[in-house]
């Protein structure tokens, strides 16, 4: 199956191998946009005993908020060697079951059941051909299961402040999947029911508050994300509810799969 991966193996090994354990999505004052991400979630999803794989899932921190907040028996799918040992640490310490699959969503041998919920959260942006992808997560989900789909929208605004400041994190990502008009294409070929489909969590500068390389135009840019974050990252609640493709952090559609 081949669809080019606009970013490598050894990206996220080396990605995963950073990070501090244990570590779980959880409410907070200072996550605004994170909470608004949740709040969706706890409008649109069933709170019973459901089975649900995150793929693309280490090292498991959104899996863990789903087994707390809805009581689902958690799988995660990843491709990562580190990635699936950190999953499976992080669970441990967490103390929560987990089935952690290592392999890759092209393999041949991808033989795994299917779902009742099937979601990526930062996942489809990475490739080329987002709607083979999509069609790997249908697979993976039962007949009237669930999908849920997330990803950081780095159009815009947030594109204006990258593109200087973060230009190899932008070649990593297909920026048309963060057209959330674009999605009509894959929703019209699955027959998809939507659920829930929209920009959230508002303005977020830590969205690009980042810098790859220095310069004086840069150094600028840079001190102007960091101002703008003081003032909107933790502050101004209110302004989290309004949201459009020109200035949102994040995307996310959640959608029930055909019957047939």
């Amino acid at each position: 199956m081949a669809n080019k991966r606009l970013t490598e193996k050894q990206h996220w090994d080396d990605y995963w191998s950073t990070f501090n354990l244990p570590v779980e999505i959880k409410r907070s004052p200072d996550t605004l946009l994170l909470n608004e991400e949740l709040a969706i979630f706890e409008k649109y999803l069933p709170k019973k005993k459901l089975s649900i794989l995150e793929i693309g899932g280490a090292p498991g921190q959104y899996l863990a908020y789903m087994h707390k907040q809805f009581g689902y028996d958690v799988h995660c799918l990843d491709y990562s060697e580190i990635g699936c040992d950190k999953t499976l640490e992080n669970f441990n310490l967490l103390n929560i079951p987990i089935k952690v699959y290592q392999k890759d969503i092209f393999s041949e041998d991808l033989d795994l059941p299917q779902f009742d919920i099937v979601y990526s959260m930062g996942l489809i942006e990475h490739f080329e051909d987002v709607t083979q992808v999509i069609k790997i997560h249908l697979d993976l989900l039962k007949p009237e299961g669930i999908l849920i789909l997330g990803l950081p929208n780095f159009r815009g605004v947030n594109h204006l402040f990258l593109k200087r400041l973060a230009p190899e994190l932008l070649s990593k990502h297909n920026l048309k999947t963060m057209d959330i008009r674009t999605w009509k294409n894959f929703e019209n070929e699955f027959g998809l029911e939507k659920i829930f489909k929209g920009y959230v969590g508002g303005f977020e500068p830590m969205t690009f508050t980042m810098q790859e390389k220095k310069s004086f135009i840069n150094n600028l840019l840079f001190l102007k994300a960091r101002i703008l974050t003081k003032l909107f990252h933790k502050n101004l609640p209110g302004l989290r509810k309004w949201n459009a493709g020109i200035f949102s952090g994040y995307i996310l559609g959640i959608y029930r799969k055909s019957g047939q």
